[in-house]
């Protein structure tokens, strides 16, 4: 039996995932976010009683053995794990017996400011960070942050970052009713995401009860507010959850559309009829257009010159 290790589990963006928990005892997190799929907690800036590192990498190689064709091993926790005191001493180990899987970390960015997390992360294959808002009043009551943690130093460091992280950096919109769910706020992410220039975005909402009485949105709104996010890659997280109404498009109207940014496969399975899927497969045998892999995702992207 596992103590910090636990899955394998299928991801809805990045495959087939073995997870490592960093505060399994309880939640520590300087996010009490209304969404939380954990029950509220008050916040905190570091993780008391972690785990050891040797112990972590002990059950990690036993668990790669009986579990050998997983597609990632994500550093998680019962709250965030960048507040964990041997985080880059752990990267190190981990890349030393992964055996050539990908390394992931699902982080809140609250810490993304700090050099020393900074310095951890670099040698992570995916970073995924949340920035469900840019609008200080949002942040502040959606994510609930701990005393200290500021929208700007996330804001900020998340571009700093970006120009040094050589992998793959994902960020992750989760939109909730009533909070993040308008076109103007978008609008606003979009600005700065494009300052970040992440490998992609994933738009995702509530899928399983959360801690506090707030409500998803539809798959719908989700399409509709991704529309806001240019240039950038995008990805809208789902568990079976499609558009009601296939969107009939001419093949002029596809190649618009992957100007804008390109499209996930799975998106575009979700939203076409299927005389428009034949027409973008004919793209894809004509070279107009090609498939390009994203942490685990495949994206159709405009060729050049198309």
């Amino acid at each position: 039996m596992s103590n910090f290790i636990f899955g394998p589990v299928q991801s809805r963006r990045f495959g087939l995932s073995l997870g490592i928990d960093l505060s399994p005892d309880k939640k520590q997190c300087n996010f009490d976010c209304l969404y939380c799929e954990l029950k509220g907690a008050k916040t905190t800036d570091n993780i008391q009683n972690p785990p050891l590192v040797h112990d972590i990498i002990n059950e990690l190689k036993s668990s790669l053995v009986k579990f050998p064709n997983i597609d990632v091993i994500t550093i998680t926790a019962n709250g965030e794990p960048t507040l964990y005191l041997w985080l880059k001493e752990l990267v190190w180990q981990i890349n030393e017996v992964k055996n050539g899987k990908k390394l992931l970390i699902l982080s809140n960015a609250a810490c993304i400011h700090d050099k020393n997390v900074q310095e951890a992360l670099l040698d992570i294959d995916i970073v995924k960070l949340s920035l469900d808002s840019v609008t200080h009043k949002i942040f502040q009551k959606l994510n609930r942050p701990h005393k200290g943690v500021n929208l700007k130093y996330i804001t900020d460091g998340l571009k700093e970052f970006s120009k040094v992280f050589k992998n793959e950096l994902v960020l992750e919109v989760l939109v909730v009713e009533n909070f993040n769910d308008t076109r103007d706020e978008f609008m606003t992410l979009n600005e700065i995401i494009n300052e970040i220039s992440p490998s992609r975005v994933d738009i995702s909402t509530i899928d399983r009860p959360s801690a506090y009485k707030v409500n998803a949105v539809s798959y719908e709104a989700l399409e509709i507010l991704s529309r806001e996010i240019k240039n950038i890659p995008v990805v809208i997280a789902n568990r079976g959850k499609f558009a009601k109404t296939a969107v009939n498009l001419k093949e002029i109207e596809i190649i618009q559309l992957l100007k804008m940014r390109p499209q996930s496969e799975e998106d575009m399975k979700n939203i076409l009829d299927e005389n428009s899927k034949e027409l973008l497969q004919n793209l894809l045998i004509n070279g107009k257009v090609h498939l390009v892999n994203v942490a685990n995702i495949n994206f159709y992207k405009l060729t050049c010159n198309s």
